[in-house]
C-alpha cells in the first residue's frame, strides 16, 4: 500500500497515512489516460465557429463580364471565395466535438493518473484543510515548505473560501473540490495536495 506524507499548514510532516493499492497504487495505464484527456479537451470545444460560404454572402447573382475577349480570367460571381467579399472556401462551420468515454475506462484513467503522482513522489495528504485568514503570503510560505510551488492542485472536501483566495494569485496553483477532479487538472499540475477526507472519498468511490 502506498504510504503519502500528511502534512499541515504550516508544512510540518505530521504523520503518514497508507492509502489503497486499488486506487493510488494502480498499474498506470497511459492510453486509458490519453484517450480521457482528449476527450475532455474536446468536449470544452464550444463547436460555434462559423463562417459564410459563397452560398451566404449577398450579390453575385449576376456575371460580372463576359466569357472572352477581355483579357482577364474568367468569372461567373462576384461572390467567388477569390474575389472581394467573396465567401470562404473550406471555413469551419458549427459541429459537435464532444466524445463519449465508457465509464470503466474513466475510472481507469482516474486510477492511473493518481497513481502516477504516488509513485513519482508528487501527492501529499492535508491533515487540515482549513485556513483562519485568506492570505496569498501564507499559501506560498506553506507550499515553499513543503516543495510545491510549481503548479499545485490543491483538492479539499468541502468549499473553503480562505483557501480559494489565498492560492488565487499564485501562478499555476488551482483549488478544487473533489467532485470536480478530473484527470487532466491531475496530469497537468506538477504536484497534488489533497486533504485526507478527499483522499478517503476517491478511494470509496474509484476503489470499488
Amino acid at each position: 500500500m502506498p504510504t503519502i506524507k500528511l502534512i499541515n499548514f504550516q508544512g510540518e510532516v505530521v504523520g503518514s497515512l497508507e492509502l489503497s493499492d486499488a486506487v493510488f497504487g494502480a498499474p498506470i495505464h497511459v492510453p486509458a489516460m490519453h484517450q480521457v484527456v482528449v476527450a475532455q479537451l474536446a468536449n470544452a470545444r464550444q463547436g460555434t465557429a462559423c463562417t459564410k460560404t459563397r452560398a451566404d454572402v449577398s450579390g453575385g447573382g449576376r456575371k460580372p463580364f463576359r466569357q472572352k475577349h477581355t483579357g482577364r480570367a474568367r468569372a461567373g460571381s462576384t461572390r467567388s471565395p477569390l474575389w472581394l467579399k467573396g465567401g470562404v472556401a473550406h471555413g469551419p462551420k458549427p459541429r459537435d466535438y464532444s466524445q463519449k468515454v465508457n465509464r470503466k475506462v474513466r475510472q481507469l484513467a482516474m486510477r492511473s493518473a493518481l497513481s502516477l503522482k504516488a509513485t513519482e513522489d508528487r501527492m501529499l495528504i492535508l491533515e487540515n484543510g482549513n485556513l483562519e485568514t485568506p492570505k496569498t503570503k501564507a499559501m506560498l510560505a506553506f507550499l515553499g515548505k513543503v516543495e510545491a510551488t510549481r503548479k499545485p492542485l490543491m483538492v479539499i472536501h468541502e468549499s473553503n473560501e480562505n483557501v480559494y483566495r489565498s492560492a488565487a494569485n499564485i501562478p499555476g496553483a488551482k483549488v478544487i473540490h473533489v467532485d470536480s477532479i478530473n484527470v487532466y487538472d491531475i496530469l497537468n499540475h506538477e504536484h497534488l495536495i489533497m486533504t485526507a477526507e478527499s483522499a478517503q472519498k476517491l478511494q470509496e468511490v474509484y476503489g470499488r
